[in-house]
């Protein structure tokens, strides 16, 4: 974690559920302050999620988890707290939002976020008049589904993006061009298993092998790699504030690479090139639903 922020990446995105994320978030800003002193804490940000199960909302209960968050993460305020809920119908969401922002007047949230919710019940959120600063999203390349209605209520409403799965988790590389169809044992993380079935749905094999090469002579003339475009697409796309790019730390972390996204921009040329292979794909939009909806299937 220190060579990621000696190397410029100073932001961290994770959850109360992703096993000691948190911990590990707080043992971090725990030993910058040992070796660096307080004043290098003020460069580094982590964004952390609260995801509780669908029941009655009240102010402790909120406050208990934003509290236990707090605890482990070792801060006053947390930068941001992305919620999710998984069940619309159980409108309980907007109390849980009215609850955490009050806590964040109190000083113990920084921005107040969403993550996965879908653009009806995103503005429903925002006409309560609970302000809200940004909405995680799934969007790449190959899952447009965020420019068709997401895009349009967030720059009326200025609501920002965070994207992920942009790489669809670690498809979208020069690894999988010109590659047998990967199947079993080869998808051998939930990411590789969750978007390869995107990617199934998008259009199949044969079509993301068009879109590879594509990819790759676009990258070619940026002297650049085929997920510094990927990124460099949704980068690029109205209202997105940043990509999230997932790392193993000490096994995969590519971060000179990734570093080259800020130092190129796609072309009109190279979005018709990119556009001619989304001609021919499906509508995720109609096949899956809107931002967030594979959650709530």
């Amino acid at each position: 974690m220190f060579r990621y922020t000696d190397a410029g990446y100073t932001t961290w995105e994770l959850a109360d559920h992703y096993g000691p994320a948190e911990d590990l978030i707080g043992e971090f800003r725990r030993q910058v302050k040992a070796r660096r002193g307080p004043e290098a804490l003020a460069n580094i940000q982590a964004f952390t999620k609260w995801v509780p199960r669908p029941t009655k909302m009240t102010r402790k209960l909120v406050e208990q988890n934003i509290d236990i968050s707090r605890k482990r993460m070792d801060v006053e305020t947390l930068d941001l707290i992305q919620f999710h809920w998984w069940e619309y119908q159980n409108k309980n969401y907007l109390d849980a939002l009215r609850y955490m922002a009050e806590l964040q007047s109190e000083g113990k949230i920084k921005h107040l976020a969403l993550t996965n919710f879908d653009t009806k019940h995103l503005k429903i959120i925002l006409d309560n008049d609970i302000k809200i600063v940004s909405n995680q999203v799934q969007f790449s390349l190959i899952d447009r589904r965020p420019l068709l209605q997401m895009v349009q209520l967030c720059q009326e409403r200025d609501v920002k993006l965070f994207a992920y799965g942009t790489l669809c988790g670690g498809l979208l590389s020069e690894k999988y061009l010109q590659v047998p169809e990967p199947r079993g044992p080869q998808l051998n993380t939930v990411s590789l298993r969750k978007y390869k079935n995107i990617i199934d749905s998008w259009g199949g094999w044969n079509l993301f092998q068009k879109l590879l090469t594509v990819l790759k002579e676009i990258a070619e003339k940026h002297g650049v790699s085929i997920p510094n475009v990927a990124v460099r697409y949704v980068l690029e796309q109205p209202s997105v504030a940043g990509v999230i790019v997932g790392a193993r730390l000490g096994i995969s972390e590519h971060l000179e690479e990734n570093a080259k996204v800020f130092n190129f921009n796609l072309d009109a040329e190279d979005y018709d090139q990119i556009n001619s292979i989304a001609t021919e794909s499906r509508d995720l939009f109609k096949f899956i639903g809107d931002c967030g909806d594979e959650y709530r299937r």
